[in-house]
């Protein structure tokens, strides 16, 4: 109930949607590439739009493609706006049992684009993802 608490100040869609989404492996738009060591994402999101709650597992990186203005949403209530650029880019590494679940919101008047690159050989297993975020590529 604690950590309930502490997301209190959340509107309800916000609540419902980290507690059906806690163990998403879809850090991303799109999946738009796959190999035994990378998931590469494409993340794009309107003006006024939200991606869902996702949790990152493996060790990451994002980059920004785009100028524009994003809220983070994260599990302990943290709600935080930043400035984004092109060639933002940040590093995330995990260890065993350590986690982010978070959503990205875009508060800005431009589209943001970002690309996610995940480690599949990190300290934890890569989360399921589903055939419909992955890219079709017609052969």
């Amino acid at each position: 109930m604690a950590q309930d608490n502490r997301r209190a100040h959340w509107p309800k869609d916000l609540q419902e949607d980290i507690d059906s989404n806690t163990m998403s492996g879809v850090v991303g738009s799109v999946l738009v590439s796959e190999t035994d060591k990378v998931r590469v994402w494409h993340l794009y999101l309107k003006p006024g739009y939200r991606c869902s709650f996702h949790r990152h597992v493996l060790n990451y990186f994002w980059t920004c493609h785009s100028h524009g203005e994003a809220r983070g949403y994260f599990e302990d209530g943290t709600i935080k706006d930043v400035k984004h650029f092109p060639g933002d880019t940040r590093h995330m590494d995990f260890g065993s049992g350590e986690y982010l679940l978070h959503s990205v919101e875009n508060i800005g008047q431009s589209d943001l684009l970002f690309t996610t690159v995940e480690f599949k050989d990190s300290a934890n297993e890569p989360l399921p993802v589903p055939d419909s975020v992955r890219l079709n590529v017609a052969a």
